[in-house]
């Protein structure tokens, strides 16, 4: 670009004329961008994104890789662990550099030296090396520690030196960002776990009393979003069985002046409310038009990290893919998300571990268990984990406090898909079903001494030829379960907590649950 503007007249005169612009704005647009250049030349200054700075947590046993932005040209140099690597900047002004791959250890300090005259090294103490997760989704994950059942108990106890936090702030993009907004990393404490993701910090506090290693966790959350907001544009476009997604939004963007006038309605009638010292009146809740917008989200709060080099991912989300309109293209969905975030970062199928969505009332208008067997269909991927929460929900409230459970068989599937740990990490999931006289019987994976627990076996259901659906008495028969329905006399479909909310029972020896099922699918 430098030589660009250093051209001859005739060559710049030939360049406005190659320009998609009329002569005088593109004069002026060579114009700005010298003067951009210049500017970027005489302010030069070595800058690193906001993933970088003191008590960070750089992945263990991978390269360092650490990247930025300089004056065009200008030598950089890093120095960490007793390496010390150089590049230089591009005519553009960015620069990356990878250093050797360590083991879990510190604290060390990264130094960042740019080779202007005078420029001062930028300098981070504090940092460790171990693993690195990130936690994403919606307002579950999102769901701040001190609002956890046993915050009290907990939050006393939260200074933990080697469990390191760092939380994105909430930006919808355009298109992808190089940098994210937020504060830099800190040391877990009671005052910076209060109001950090719950879930995340429960799973990052038990791998690293297990694996005995520093971990950070980066909250990266957005509560009432959709997966297709989380999405690259690109990886939704490729697929046409997505292309229901852009049909949802070209609705919605219908409806949005509506929805505008409804808010000022709404604020009007708070403000009436208030005047009159009468409580202020609630009104339904409903996204704001950016926060829903395929692969915003991914632009303003996924694409800044991926240079970065992570263990895995953690992830609660679904509820808001609930309606009927959505969930029935989840499945596509939420695979091509898990996809296309390893393709980006570039490392192979690292861990991806989710929550199945608990049980919540809801509206008829909603689906639940579609999007329950969506994310069990999920678990075809390699290295991807599933957490059950069918059994801790609360039905009246879909943010429900037990966050420590579900931390906790997050970190399950964690110490036994990214660590190795032989422990059972998941109830009975749905294997097959085969027809006997006048019965179905259900085959499930991690089966061993199947039992109830609070309640009986209910929630299943089977259907003949007619597809029509009815209670089935079921008996656990080994590791197996057996379902009879007098109304069914030929069974040959099953179904198991098949509703929003339904009343689910069944567990593994590891006191796990099984997860809801449909033979349909």
């Amino acid at each position: 670009m430098r030589r660009l503007i250093a051209a001859s007249p005739s060559t710049q005169k030939q360049l406005r004329r190659s320009l998609p612009l009329p002569g005088f704005m593109a004069a002026a647009w060579l114009g700005l961008v010298a003067a951009s250049l210049g500017l970027c030349a005489a302010q030069a200054q070595v800058r690193l994104p906001r993933i970088f700075s003191d008590h960070m947590v750089v992945q263990r046993e991978m390269p360092v890789h650490i990247w930025g932005w300089a004056a065009p040209a200008e030598s950089v140099r890093a120095s960490f662990r007793g390496q010390t690597v150089s590049t230089t900047a591009s005519e553009l002004g960015r620069w990356s550099l990878y250093l050797s791959p360590g083991v879990a250890g510190g604290p060390f300090d990264l130094t960042i030296q740019g080779s202007a005259s005078g420029e001062a090294p930028l300098h981070f103490t504090d940092v460790l090396v171990g693993d690195l997760w990130l936690a994403s989704g919606q307002s579950n994950m999102e769901f701040e520690m001190y609002k956890a059942a046993t915050a009290a108990t907990d939050l006393a106890a939260a200074s933990l030196p080697r469990v390191r936090l760092l939380t994105v702030n909430k930006v919808a993009a355009d298109y992808a960002q190089p940098d994210f907004s937020g504060t830099g990393w800190v040391a877990s404490t009671p005052d910076s776990a209060r109001n950090f993701s719950a879930v995340a910090w429960y799973f990052a506090r038990e791998i690293s009393e297990r694996e005995h290693v520093p971990v950070g966790v980066i909250d990266s959350t957005w509560g009432g979003t959709v997966a297709e907001a989380w999405t690259r544009m690109t990886a939704l476009g490729q697929n046409a069985a997505l292309a229901p997604v852009f049909a949802v939004r070209g609705q919605m963007t219908d409806d949005e002046a509506t929805m505008q006038l409804e808010d000022k309605l709404h604020d009007r009638m708070r403000a009436e409310a208030k005047a009159a010292g009468q409580p202020e009146p609630q009104f339904p809740w409903h996204p704001q038009l950016n926060m829903w917008a395929p692969s915003m989200l991914w632009n303003g709060m996924i694409a800044p990290l991926t240079p970065f080099p992570i263990r895995g991912v953690i992830w609660y989300q679904g509820e808001s893919n609930s309606p009927l309109a959505r969930a029935p293209i989840y499945a596509r969905l939420f695979q091509t998300l898990i996809t296309d975030w390893r393709a980006q970062w570039g490392e192979g199928d690292f861990p991806f571990l989710f929550v199945q969505i608990a049980n919540f009332k809801s509206t008829p208008a909603e689906d639940w268990a579609t999007i329950r067997q969506a994310q069990l269909d999920a678990l075809t991927l390699r290295n991807t984990g599933m957490a059950v929460t069918i059994d801790i929900g609360n039905p009246d409230n879909v943010h429900p406090t037990d966050k420590a459970t579900v931390g906790h068989r997050l970190a399950l599937a964690a110490r036994k898909i990214s660590y190795g740990e032989p422990v059972e990490d998941s109830g009975p999931i749905f294997r097959q079903a085969t027809t006997e006289d006048h019965a179905l019987r259900i085959w499930f994976d991690h089966a061993q001494a199947l039992h109830t627990e609070h309640g009986g076996l209910t929630g299943f259901e089977v259907a003949g030829a007619d597809g029509v659906f009815h209670p089935a008495l079921a008996t656990i028969d080994g590791e197996t379960i057996l379902l009879q329905s007098a109304a069914v006399p030929a069974p040959v479909k099953a179904r198991y907590g098949w509703s929003n909310s339904p009343e689910c029972h069944l567990y593994n020896e590891a006191g796990l649950p099984a997860s809801p099922f449909t033979t349909e699918r």
